[in-house]
């Protein structure tokens, strides 16, 4: 008899119960989840049970905090025993810079109303006296950190979720899956399962479960190692007398973490070099790893182990008693995936965790929220599966998985970019721009300039591991921008993400999806789509060629979102294709760009401001768009990559001056111009976005009705544009604004203006504080900086004289 469910979960660890649980919750009953073998048998079993609030990704932040603050409450909120100590931790820091870290994420906790606290050296001991504090340079103390059984909450979970009315199987694999109109049915050894959604929470075994759909997940699977040392009587005698446990500590710069275990300590270093498993032939995935471990590898722990022990006297005393040797998956970025299932209709995906038991519970949530509400309370695209495009090759997993590994507790710096993984997608002008001293970044595997070094510039990876605004980079970008601002420069801009789209009705389709209106033929205008909140879910750039054929541009990173937003309402008749490989583009910008490229090109370049046309250029078809992202005259060059490598060089010897991606932020951020998902997010409506001018209220729309009740009741925030008086420091994303002792917003993007020689954040306001010259506070680093609303529109060509000449 086949078995009929809303939902099924494939994966009993513990993200899997907590998705069932809070499916549950949502009033999602008829949900079924189903295990290989037993509850907790693959990562979640031999998981340490670490539940830090701490990461550098306010999106990461957000589920984390979630996650502690419902495991505080869950064992008698399901009314089962949970082992949970909520002892706070400590990280401690050897530098400045990584006190700095230490101060913006204390600055972010505090918004999202967490009491961090960032110590100096002499209070550390205070809170934990058996620490050699001598070569320190700080630390940041997190009173939610703590540890759970993970056994216990996954079970908890479970619970939760049958009390409600969902079901769990155990010893239920599932075999196969095909699609059947609008159902998924699901094969298993005990028989069919027909349901309407799909959950992919397998752990480690996801890249098989993703197989069963048609999807490659971007994994790889680390093997990770904790050491259990035995009781010290020390130790003993102080928590008796304290009746508390330690913090757990994590020494960042050294790279593991020591939390008491008992009257003992549990060691858990993140080696580099470190070592992979499941990679190759000889060391094949098992068909099941239930309950099993890899064998002990000490020897790669021994810096680790000594540098504890360094840093903790106390554990010189312990004998060591197990070792714990485990996979753990890895994505590309180190974040889990979490929402839609790419390509795949009803399907979703919760799993590759590398931390999963303390973003179990909020993941859980998040993914719930996808399912039952068709999005997500906040905008989580730090988490998103279409973040990865699907050139990640299992070598490219494997080399990025280590990096992060390696580097768990790194610092992400504004400049840096990481070495690994490289060079997956090159434009077709690669080699010239590296004899031209392009230091390269990667944007959705795409390798573009950042900036262009100079004789004597530093290039190390090293000198970009700063946060501050002035490093080996500086004066480069600030000559791009200025060459920019006087004569003409050019941005060689390859994996721009490009889709066709046509058929009889597409305008009438796409009119929908826009909140604005359409171009006309031969025009190109800027287009937002909303959801059904009326929040931003992206923004695109259409070029209307004829009644029904669009070319719909939008960003690198965007492609596979974009696609699939499209992709999810349109109707059979109309054809969407994507482009973006088989086009690449020039930003040729600046005062002087109409003189250079009339000595190229048969256009017609007095076409005015958003226009596009068709012509010759340097002898090559290309198709020019009268649009420039850095503020100034200027044109967008589309072309195939073979004549787009021709045109550059004709540029380039006209005289124009190449630029890169740095000199693009500073270029922007001046004109207010926004960045897909920083300023552009579903955090933010339309209208708090400060975007009405892209609304068309005289016309249907999706979202129409939110932002119709939105604008009768007033946004709650708006977007502003502020100076900053901030000497070293650019504000990252989501730094804190007050107003003497009142949190009012905060930033969206942060960058130094070198046309305007003043330093910019873009932010999200209290509205009744974006007026103009209202006087508020930006925290950086710790520190609260004078920052001024500035008049709307741009800071740089205030009218748009030099856009529009």
């Amino acid at each position: 008899m086949t078995q009929t469910a809303r939902v099924v979960v494939i994966g009993g660890g513990v993200v899997g119960a907590s998705v069932l649980y809070h499916l549950a919750k949502a009033g999602w009953t008829d949900c079924l989840l189903l295990e290989r073998n037993e509850l907790t048998a693959g990562s979640t079993w031999h998981a340490a049970g670490n539940v830090p609030t701490f990461s550098s990704s306010w999106a990461v932040m957000n589920i984390q905090r979630y996650s502690a603050e419902l495991y505080r409450g869950l064992g008698e909120a399901v009314d089962y025993p949970m082992n949970y100590h909520v002892t706070g931790s400590l990280r401690l820091a050897h530098s400045t810079e990584r006190m700095r870290e230490f101060e913006r994420v204390a600055g972010m906790g505090r918004y999202q109303g967490m009491d961090i606290e960032v110590m100096a050296t002499e209070d550390i001991q205070a809170r934990y006296p058996f620490l050699a504090t001598h070569d320190l340079a700080g630390g940041l103390y997190d009173p939610y950190d703590g540890d759970i059984d993970p056994a216990q909450l996954t079970q908890a979970l479970a619970k939760g979720a049958r009390d409600l009315g969902a079901r769990v199987e155990r010893f239920r694999p599932v075999t196969g899956a095909r699609r059947e109109g609008n159902e998924w049915v699901l094969e298993t050894p005990k028989g069919e399962i027909r349901c309407e959604y799909v959950v992919n929470a397998a752990g480690y075994y996801a890249d098989r479960v993703g197989a069963l759909f048609g999807r490659k997940v971007p994994m790889m699977v680390m093997s990770h190692q904790y050491l259990l040392f035995d009781n010290i009587p020390e130790l003993e005698s102080w928590s008796k007398d304290n009746n508390a446990k330690l913090p757990l500590l994590r020494d960042v710069d050294s790279s593991y973490y020591l939390r008491q275990e008992k009257y003992g300590f549990n060691l858990g270093p993140y080696e580099n070099p470190c070592k992979a498993h499941w990679i190759t032939r000889d060391d094949p995935m098992p068909e099941d790893f239930s309950f099993q471990l890899y064998p002990d590898d000490l020897e790669r722990l021994e810096w680790h182990i000594n540098d504890a022990m360094a840093r903790v006297p106390l554990l010189e005393q312990a004998n060591l008693q197990n070792v714990i040797n485990g996979p753990i998956p890895y994505t590309p970025d180190g974040n889990p995936l979490i929402g839609p299932m790419p390509g795949v209709p009803n399907a979703f995906e919760a799993c590759v965790f590398t931390f999963g038991i303390c973003q179990g519970g909020g993941a859980g949530k998040v993914l719930a929220e996808w399912i039952t509400e068709g999005g997500t309370e906040r905008d989580m695209w730090a988490v998103d599966p279409r973040r990865f495009t699907g050139f990640e090759s299992r070598d490219y997993c494997i080399a990025k998985g280590m990096e992060v590994y390696g580097h768990e507790y790194a610092m992400h710096f504004p400049h840096h970019a990481w070495p690994a993984g490289r060079d997956q997608k090159h434009g077709p002008n690669h080699a010239r721009l590296q004899a031209l001293g392009a230091q390269f970044g990667a944007y959705n595997g795409w390798e573009r300039a950042n900036w262009f070094a100079r004789a004597g510039d530093d290039t190390s990876e090293a000198g970009t591991q700063t946060w501050r605004r002035e490093g080996p980079w500086f004066g480069a970008v600030k000559a791009e921008c200025e060459a920019v601002r006087d004569g003409v420069g050019v941005l060689d801009l390859p994996g721009f993400s490009r889709f066709n789209l046509d058929g009889a009705g597409a305008a009438e389709w796409l009119d929908a999806q826009i909140s604005g209106r359409l171009p006309r033929a031969g025009r190109v205008s800027l287009a937002y789509f909303p959801d059904h909140r009326g929040r931003i879910v992206t923004e695109m750039s259409l070029v209307r060629h004829g009644p029904d054929h669009f070319t719909l541009i939008t960003a690198a990173t965007a492609q596979l979102h974009d696609f699939e937003w499209l992709k999810r309402s349109l109707p059979d008749n109309l054809t969407l294709t994507d482009q973006t490989e088989a086009i690449s583009t020039l930003i040729i910008t600046g005062p002087k760009s109409r003189d250079l490229l009339t000595k190229l090109t048969d256009a017609d370049l007095a076409l005015p401001w958003l226009s596009h046309q068709s012509a010759e250029v340097a002898g090559r078809d290309a198709h020019l768009l009268r649009v420039s992202f850095a503020g100034e005259l200027g044109w967008e060059v589309h072309a195939t990559p073979g004549d787009i490598a021709h045109i550059y060089d004709e540029v380039l010897n006209a005289g124009a001056t190449p630029f890169g991606m740095f000199a693009l932020n500073s270029l922007r951020i001046e004109k207010g111009y926004r960045a897909w998902k920083g300023d552009l997010s579903t955090d933010y409506t339309l209208l708090e976005g400060g975007l009405e001018r892209f609304i068309d209220w005289s016309k249907d729309f999706h979202g129409k009705p939110a932002l119709e009740a939105e604008k009768q009741a007033g946004p709650a925030k708006r977007f502003a544009l502020l100076t900053v008086e901030s000497p070293e420091f650019d504000p990252p994303y989501m730094s804190t604004i007050w107003q003497g002792d009142t949190v009012v917003g905060e930033t969206t993007s942060g960058y130094f203006g070198h046309r305007t020689q003043r330093c910019i954040a873009l932010s999200m306001l209290r509205a009744d504080l974006a007026t103009p010259g209202t006087e508020l506070e930006i925290e950086i680093f710790g520190q609260r900086h004078r920052a001024v609303v500035q008049p709307d529109g741009p800071l740089w060509d205030p009218k748009n004289e030099s856009l529009r000449a």
